[in-house]
């Protein structure tokens, strides 16, 4: 069974447009999971722009499923100029204090208004592989971020990771515009197999939602996929343990 994490990012930002604590995050993480998310992913960005450091350690105190914290592994510590939110630790001792049950190391920066491209590893690799090292030996399960490139997928493997994450806007594009569908879907299943074939398990996460899912829920391997944007909006329509269970029978359950 394919496992759906949901991102709170959004609820987030819906709370840091206000000097409040509402919408919260924890009780939003519980509400999905009481209607039955398999996880919860945040992606904490140096500049807070959404979730913050201290939710991270919120979520970390209260889950009972399993949490994964996505974000670039070299964004440093950085000081908060907002009243009320504290300092941003640096990825790396935001993850070591916390030890999630799966870090998903992305290289995205504060320009980007999203992450927008998986990992370089021709070019990153050296530097990756030693972070990976460390992550695994806290005992924390490690995703890369990787566009559906065969190549750049087997180097995934050479460094350490334990899985992948697929970016997979160019379907969710294609799926939405109908074009060149079939070839673009061909490219994350052999993607996939690759992933296999190198032994790494198998995320996927961006631009998803209840329409193109339950096709791209047939990618042979799929373990794990992570949804925020589309399925906030989603709650906002029908309510968000109605759109938990949309996304759950979009993967078949």
């Amino acid at each position: 069974m394919i496992a759906l994490s949901v991102n709170l990012n959004k609820i987030a930002l819906i709370r840091n447009s206000r000097d409040t604590t509402n919408p919260s995050v924890t009780e939003h993480a519980r509400m999905c999971i009481a209607a039955g998310a398999d996880g919860i992913t945040v992606h904490p960005r140096p500049d807070q722009r959404h979730i913050r450091a201290s939710d991270c350690f919120d979520l970390a105190g209260m889950l009972e499923v399993e949490f994964n914290i996505e974000g670039n592994p070299m964004a440093g510590p950085r000081r908060s100029d907002r009243a009320g939110v504290g300092d941003y630790p640096g990825f790396m001792d935001l993850v070591r204090e916390i030890r999630p049950a799966q870090c998903t190391l992305v290289p995205d920066g504060d320009s980007q208004l999203t992450s927008d491209h998986g990992f370089d590893l021709e070019r990153d690799g050296d530097t990756v592989a030693p972070l990976v090292a460390e992550l695994k030996s806290l005992g924390i399960r490690t995703s890369l971020f990787m566009d559906p490139v065969p190549e750049q997928i087997r180097l995934a493997a050479q460094v350490g990771a334990d899985r992948i994450e697929l970016y997979t806007e160019s379907y969710a594009r294609a799926f939405k515009d109908n074009n060149n569908l079939e070839a673009i879907f061909r490219q994350f299943v052999d993607a996939a197999e690759t992933a296999a074939a190198e032994g790494l398990g198998l995320n996927a996460g961006h631009d998803l939602d209840l329409l193109n899912l339950p096709r791209f829920a047939t990618v042979p391997g799929l373990l794990e996929v992570s949804i925020g944007h589309a399925l906030t909006v989603d709650a906002i329509r029908i309510g968000l343990a109605n759109a938990v269970a949309a996304y759950q029978r979009a993967l078949g359950k």
